[in-house]
């Protein structure tokens, strides 16, 4: 049997008050949900800081005749100018929006596309180029386009390592983190650093496996996470000094001497901070860290900025974001993977103002101004 209908079908939008009203250079932000693979729900919500509303899934609404709304697998999110951009991973494209309405204004098409950064004219986006396959002998390298932000034209590409992912851009130089992720027994160890003038990969400086995050601070230093193996390798933090020329990395370490797991991370002045979520293969579980890093000083200065004890409510911290206006920290818990999330809001000093719920695997914010 089979049947169709004439009208469109637009997921609904929910708008409901979370927290107090506030009037500050920051006026809100986006949250991108990655939505489960192959599921087709990546949505994006949006909270507004000067009426205290939060909304799921406001893309439906902005752009009621996009087929299949904006697609399967929210990687990425970035503010640009007056553009939105959403790098929507396993339907292969990179969406471009208004900024200030969520209005499509084009895309692009990457195949498998992760992370991206911005100089100049110019975004500059991660690629795995091949399809979406876990083989330890995994042929295609992955890819570096350059794609001109007023006309969404890709006018460059440079081949890096497998699967490459975070990419932070530094003094004319993008550096990239390339995971061999579908390369599980053969790993990549390595930052790809690629000339913006030349498009040309330079060189690649050593970390570590499974690389994942690139962040760089005003100090020049680069900060990179790594997954680990899930087995005998442990995910850890790293800040590379004088990436651009002699190379020297560093493993961040607890007071303890122990490492610092990083699956999520958000700079704001001189703190990284820092949502580890690490599981073991080898003890079936998931090992949860909330912290502060500060940059200048390289050290690990709280190790769970939640004092009030909703640490115990959450079940999988996905992703942290801080505000630069008020300091105020952002928690998204991805709960089990399929079903809807949750988004909590802690005041500077940790303590719980407010929580809602949000889409599927709540994953990647932005601020807005």
């Amino acid at each position: 049997m089979a049947s169709c209908r004439q009208d469109v079908i637009v997921w609904p939008s929910e708008t409901e008050t979370a927290g107090e009203a506030e009037h500050g250079p920051v006026t809100g932000f986006y949250l991108l949900n990655e939505g489960n693979m192959g599921s087709n729900k990546c949505t994006l919500d949006f909270y507004d800081y000067t009426n205290a509303t939060y909304t799921r899934n406001i893309y439906g609404n902005a752009n009621p005749d996009v087929v299949k709304e904006l697609g399967d697998v929210g990687n990425d999110l970035q503010v640009y100018g007056s553009k939105l951009w959403a790098v929507i991973n396993c339907s292969n494209k990179v969406e471009v929006m208004d900024a200030a309405t969520a209005k499509r204004i084009g895309q692009i098409e990457i195949p498998n596309c992760r992370y991206i950064d911005f100089d100049g004219p110019y975004a500059y986006i991660t690629s795995y180029a091949g399809p979406v396959q876990i083989d330890d002998n995994y042929k295609q390298l992955g890819y570096v386009a350059r794609v001109d932000t007023a006309t969404l034209q890709i006018t460059g590409k440079c081949l890096v390592g497998y699967q490459p992912d975070g990419i932070a851009i530094l003094d004319g130089y993008a550096y990239v983190c390339n995971s061999g992720g579908y390369m599980v027994n053969n790993y990549e160890t390595t930052v790809s650093v690629v000339n913006l003038s030349s498009m040309i990969e330079e060189r690649r400086i050593p970390v570590a496996v499974n690389l994942q995050y690139a962040v760089a601070d005003r100090f020049g230093q680069l900060w990179v996470s790594s997954r680990g193996d899930y087995y005998d390798v442990p995910a850890a933090l790293y800040w590379i000094d004088s990436p651009g020329s002699a190379a020297v990395v560093n493993e961040l370490k607890s007071p303890a001497g122990g490492h610092v797991a990083a699956s999520a991370m958000a700079l704001c002045g001189d703190s990284l901070y820092i949502v580890g979520s690490e599981f073991s293969y080898v003890t079936q579980e998931t090992t949860t860290t909330y912290g502060i890093v500060n940059v200048r000083t390289h050290t690990l200065v709280s190790a769970n900025f939640i004092t009030d004890g909703t640490d115990d409510r959450i079940r999988r911290p996905y992703s942290v974001a801080v505000n630069p206006d008020n300091g105020q920290i952002l928690v998204a818990d991805a709960r089990d993977y399929v079903n809807p999330g949750r988004l909590y809001c802690f005041s500077s000093d940790g303590v719980r103002l407010w929580d809602v719920r949000t889409g599927d695997i709540p994953a990647h914010f932005v601020f807005m101004r």
